[in-house]
């Protein structure tokens, strides 16, 4: 349901919330720019650049509602769908095509460096979805009592 228009964007919790969940996703990054940094700077920046992309990409699954995914339905609206994978296909395109690859100043990764990209970028969104379904299991159990 629409917020109040009443009352401000920039609540207490709002604030709570964008600082959590960026937050896990800015280590997600953090953790992508320090592996990468093990072959090099560019490698680094290409990694860091990827997860911040691809996170945020996951991360609009959570912006879809305060329930779980699960709750909504994954599929229940097909435009988000469609939308996260556009920006999958643009930032593989990214990685994958020569061209875009000099054009971005992107590094050529290896394989474990892609499924390593795909893991960090998913994490944050699966932690927050991990604390929703247990606040959930928390509310309906006192709720119960």
């Amino acid at each position: 349901k629409p917020r109040d228009p009443k009352g401000g964007i920039l609540t207490l919790e709002f604030m709570r919330k964008l600082l959590l969940q960026g937050g896990l996703i800015a280590i997600a990054a953090l953790i992508a720019f320090y592996t990468g940094l093990k072959n090099s700077s560019e490698t680094a920046c290409t990694m860091a650049f990827a997860v911040l992309t691809l996170a945020r990409l996951f991360h609009g699954f959570n912006c879809r509602s305060e329930q779980t995914i699960l709750k909504i339905g994954f599929w229940s609206n097909p435009f988000s769908i469609g939308a996260f994978l556009a920006g999958v296909l643009l930032l593989n395109a990214v990685l994958f095509i020569p061209l875009l690859q000099r054009l971005f100043s992107v590094s050529m990764l290896e394989n474990w460096q892609i499924l390593w990209i795909y893991i960090l970028a998913i994490f944050p969104t699966l932690v927050i979805q991990g604390v929703r379904m247990v606040n959930t299991e928390v509310y309906q159990h006192v709720r119960r009592k």
